[in-house]
Order: structure tokens, then sequence, then C-alpha cells
């Protein structure tokens, strides 16, 4: 009787921690999207197309230094999930330590691999480059950046992750992105000097590393960078790490190589239109994330206190709920995007329909791997894993790179669900189906391609029906937005509504909405 209180105790707790996350996190990046978004058109208004260029090449650049991480983060956290649940302060003080010392050392070699780097960089414009900006200057500011993120108390955030406090984190990035934007709005809006906009941004990295530490320290105390792990343990850790090693580089090449393939065949240009489009979808997908991200640690802990039968209900449970969340903002997405790109950027800047309907098929199937994804970390099945996301990474630049020079952008986004369609999927679902629940897949493809035969139909449906109301100001946007939202929900709810799933996420959104009552 006491093991079973001590479950269901567990299994509040993870639904209480996951709640709360999504409702800051949710929170904080629909302010992390509305922010960088006036910051991207003062930018593009006040100083052109060239800085934005710029702006997406560089975080996509230093985004592949970040490969020295080597998964770091993600090996540190699993790590403590087991020392939690058995209240081993020791344990974890000394995980704390280990994860100072390693991301010292990675700092360290992101400034000296990134220095080596410093005089190839001109390679990755083709053109546009804007007057009056070297373009190494720029450089060395953003990588001083990236190395102050590591060398700053940054380990002290593995203890809000692993305790499901990430609301904490976001609530101290709130009033840090605050400051940044407001004062690089000014600098923008004033004397228009790139150089002060990046110092900014270092000097919000410094204060966001700090005060997180301060807090992280107040509501873990007990816990000190001091102790010594066992010989067998590091080596353990040392293991996850390695596997995670080719997870970060094909994570690296995916998330990198488009900006710089568009950089460097198409220039600054065509990568500012391009990573306008990319900046909505990700957009969306970081609110998508936000999901993802409050549940891990929940998932990870369930995985080691519930029976397989209990998880795999759950990641039912979890697909339906990401699948119609999905399917709803594919249909918005399908309707939205040029009406709104025209008022943003106007009619000079935008990009051909067809670009849509790929970006709406990417996010679509991201969203469906992602799935995925979260649940291999949160079961640490990195070992197993270790070789599918370079493979499908590498399918990914070889596409790339042969078919911009054929289709331009649109080979660009194709070659992305291409790799991920035909490589990274069936092979992650292998893998979770073989190592963790132990099943024969083919029940859960089965709802996966339901769900997409649902959201395909949904979105060609919300489009005629949106596409019906004329204009093209704020105001036939608005209506656009309402009814591809009524239309898009009602269509998966005649679609949904007789599904067990339905049911049980039913069940479980009304105990959520009765405890934050």
């Amino acid at each position: 009787v006491r093991s079973r209180k001590r479950k269901v105790m567990q299994q509040e707790t993870r639904v209480r921690n996951a709640s709360r996350n999504v409702v800051f996190g949710m929170f904080l990046k629909g302010y992390q999207i509305l922010l960088p978004f006036i910051m991207r058109t003062a930018i593009m208004y006040y100083m052109g197309d060239g800085y934005l260029g710029l702006n997406s090449l560089f975080g996509s650049v230093l985004w592949v230094l970040n490969l020295a991480e080597l998964g770091v983060g993600s090996a540190m956290v699993y790590s403590m999930y087991q020392p939690i649940i058995d209240n081993d302060k020791e344990q974890i003080c000394a995980l704390l330590k280990l994860y100072r010392k390693y991301y010292r050392i990675i700092g360290l070699v992101i400034a000296v691999v990134g220095g080596i780097l410093t005089p190839f960089i001109p390679y990755l414009v083709k053109s546009d480059m804007p007057e009056g900006v070297s373009i190494y200057v720029v450089y060395l500011l953003n990588l001083f950046c990236t190395c102050m993120s590591y060398w700053l108390l940054a380990y002290k955030n593995s203890l809000l992750t692993a305790h499901q406090r990430n609301d904490v984190a976001s609530k101290v990035m709130l009033v840090t992105n605050t400051f940044q934007y407001a004062a690089q709005l000014v600098v923008v809006m004033t004397i228009g000097d790139y150089y002060i906009y990046l110092i900014v941004q270092i000097f919000t990295q410094i204060v966001t590393n700090l005060v997180t530490a301060y807090f992280a320290n107040k509501m873990y105390p007990e816990y000190k960078a001091v102790g010594k792990l066992p010989k067998e343990i590091v080596k353990k850790i040392n293991n996850r790490i390695r596997d995670l090693f080719t997870m970060k580089v094909g994570q690296v090449i995916v998330s990198s190589a488009d900006t710089i393939v568009i950089s460097a065949f198409l220039g600054l240009a065509a990568n500012a239109f391009y990573n306008n489009y990319y900046y909505v979808l990700t957009a969306v997908t970081g609110i998508m994330n936000v999901v993802f991200v409050s549940c891990t640690a929940g998932i990870g802990n369930s995985i080691l206190v519930e029976t397989e039968e209990k998880n795999y209900t759950d990641l039912k449970k979890l697909s339906f709920i990401i699948m119609w969340l999905a399917g709803m903002c594919s249909a918005v997405m399908l309707c939205l995007y040029q009406p709104f790109m025209r008022l943003w950027v106007t009619e000079k800047r935008m990009l051909p329909f067809a670009v849509v309907v790929c970006m709406v098929v990417y996010f679509f199937i991201s969203q469906v791997n992602q799935i995925l994804i979260t649940y291999k970390d949160a079961a640490g099945i990195w070992h197993e894993d270790r070789f599918r996301p370079l493979v499908t990474a590498l399918v990914n630049l070889v596409l790339n790179i042969i078919l911009v020079q054929f289709i331009g952008i649109y080979g660009v986004i194709l070659s992305t669900v291409i790799s991920v369609l035909a490589v990274g999927m069936p092979w992650i679902l292998h893998n979770l189906f073989t190592v963790l629940f132990k099943r024969n897949a083919w029940e859960y493809i089965r709802k996966l391609l339901y769900y997409t035969i649902v959201t395909t139909i949904v979105c060609t449906l919300t489009y005629l029906v949106a596409s019906q109301i004329p204009g093209v100001g704020i105001l036939a946007l608005i209506l656009k937005a309402i009814v591809s939202v009524i239309v898009s929900n009602l269509l998966m709810f005649v679609a949904y509504f007789k599904m067990g799933e339905f049911a049980e996420v039913k069940k479980l959104v009304i105990r959520v909405l009765k405890r934050q009552a």
C-alpha cells in the first residue's frame, strides 16, 4: 500500500511539475518570439537584409562550434535522475563537480578551435557583406559570447532541469531578455552599430548565467560542486557522452547546414529571405518544444519507476496531444504564412507558396520525430542510437549541396524532410521498440500514419475555407486566424473523439485544470 501511494505521489508530482513548466515555458517562449520578431523587423528596415543574413549565418556557425559540448549536458542531467530519486546528495554534488570541469574544458576547446577557424570565415559569404563591418570582428564577438556561456556557472542549470524546475530559469530569462532586446532595439534604431548590438548580447549572457546560478544555489543549497565519483560511474557517464557525440554532430549538421549552404551558394540576401520564413517555423516549433522539454525529466523518472506497459500508454497519450497540436499548427501556418509575410516583410521579400507547403511538411515531420527523440533521450538510449543522427545528417548535407544547385531553397527544405523520413525516423522507431518497449512497432506506426492522413485532410479543408476570406490587411489576417483555428480543431475533434487516447487525455486535462484551480 505504501509503495502504491508513493507511486501515485510521484505521478502527481510529475504531472504538476510538467504542467507548471509548460505554463511558464509557454509564456517565456511567446515572449521570446515577440521580442526577436520586433528586433528582426527593426534590423530589416533600419539596417538592411545583409545584417539579417549575417545574424543567421553566425548563429549557424556558432552552433557548429557548440559541437564541443558533445551532449555533456544531456548525459549529466540523465545521470542525476536516479540520485534525485534516491536522495543521494553526495553523488549529486560529485556530479556537479564533474559537470563544472567538463564545461570549463568545453569553453576552452571552443575558444581554441574557433580561433583556428577565423581565417576561413569569409568563404562562408558569397556576396552582400554589409559595408563597414569586419566579418572577423563580428565572428570573434559571437565566439566570445559562446565561450562565456560555458565558463560562467552554466553547470548549475542542470540542478533546475533535473528537478523539473525549468520555470525558474524561464523567469530569469524573461527579465534578462527584456533588458537585452530593449537595449539592442535602441542601438539598432539610433546609432545602428552592429558591434555594440553584439556586446549587449554578451553582457546579457553573463548576467543570465550568474542569476540562474544564484537561484539554483538558493533553491538547492545542499548541492555543492565537491566530491569524487567512483571510476565506474565516471566511465558510464563518459560512455554516454561518447554515444551522444554522433547525435550532437547530427543535430549540428541539420541545424546549421541549411543556413550555411544558402549563404555560400545563394548569398546573404537569399539567406535573409529564407530565414524570415524559417523564423516563423522555429517560433511555432519553439512553442511546441516547451511541451517536450517540460515533460522529458518526468518521462525519465517514469521510465525508472513505472511498468513498460504504463510507459507505452504514456507514449500514445503524448503522441495524441502532440499530433493534435501539430495538426492545428500546420493548418494555421498553411493559411496564415503568406498573408503574414506580406504584412511583415512586403512583397519583394516573399517566397513562393510552394516554399510554405514545404515548410509546413517540414514542421509536421519534425514534431513526429521529436516525440521519438524525447523518449529516446529520457530513456538514455544513446548507445544503440549513436549512429542514427550522424547518418541522417550526412544524408541531409549531401542532398542539401546537390539539390540547392538545381531547385534552390526548395532543395534545402526537402533534403531535411527526405533524410528524416527515409533514414532517421525508421531507425529511431526500431531502437525505441526493441530497447525500451520491447514490442512490435506496427500498432504505433499505424497511429502515426492515421494522424498524418488526418492532418493532411484537415490542412487542405481548412485552407480552402480560410482562403475564401477576402482582403490582405490585418483584419483579414485575424479573421483567417480565427477561422483556421476553429475549423482545424472541429475537424480533428470529429476524427479523434472516438479514440481511446482522446478519453485518456481528456481525463488528464480535467485533472490538471482542477489542480490549477
